[in-house]
C-alpha cells in the first residue's frame, strides 16, 4: 500500500521546509497550500499522512468525510517531549511548550473528533501496539 505524506509534498513543491514555508508566508497562506496537497493527496491510493493543523481548514474536513480517517493521538505532554528539539516546527514555538501544545491540542480535538473514524492512543503504548489497534480497526471496517 502506498503512503503520501502531505508535509513532504509542500516541501517539494516549494523546495523547502514546511516550518520554513508556515514562518515565510504565514498560518494562512501555509494552510491554503496545505489544502492544495490534501487534496492532491487524497486522489492517491493508500494511506495518507497529514499535518497536525490540516484538519484546521474547513474544504479538508469535507475531503476527509469521503475517507477513512485514523487519528493517532498523543497527549500535550508526549507530544511536547517528542518536538522539543525540533526547530522546524513556528507552529509549536512557546516559552512553553507543553501548554502551547496543550492548547492547539484543546482547540484541534472537536476537529479531530468531527472527521475521525478511530482513534489510536499513542501514550505509554509501543509503536507496534498502536499499529495493532489501527490494523485491527482497518479489518473490520475494510472487510
Amino acid at each position: 500500500m502506498g503512503l503520501v505524506d502531505s508535509d513532504e509534498l509542500i516541501e517539494e513543491a516549494e523546495g523547502t521546509s514546511c516550518g520554513e514555508v508556515f514562518a515565510g508566508l504565514g498560518e494562512p497562506k501555509f494552510r491554503e497550500i496545505e489544502a492544495e496537497h490534501v487534496a492532491e493527496a487524497l486522489q492517491s491510493d493508500g494511506v495518507v499522512s497529514l499535518g497536525g493543523g490540516a484538519i484546521l481548514t474547513e474544504s479538508t474536513r469535507q475531503l476527509l468525510v469521503n475517507h477513512v480517517v485514523v487519528l493517532v493521538d498523543v497527549s500535550a505532554e508526549e507530544g511536547a517531549r517528542r518536538t522539543a528539539r525540533e526547530s522546524t516546527r513556528p507552529v509549536l514555538a512557546a516559552d512553553d511548550p507543553a501548554e502551547h501544545y496543550r492548547q492547539l491540542l484543546e482547540e484541534r480535538q472537536p476537529l479531530y473528533r468531527e472527521v475521525a473514524n478511530f482513534r489510536a492512543r499513542t501514550d505509554d503504548r509501543t509503536p507496534q501496539q498502536v499499529v495493532g489497534d489501527i490494523l485491527g480497526f482497518l479489518e473490520t471496517v475494510c472487510s
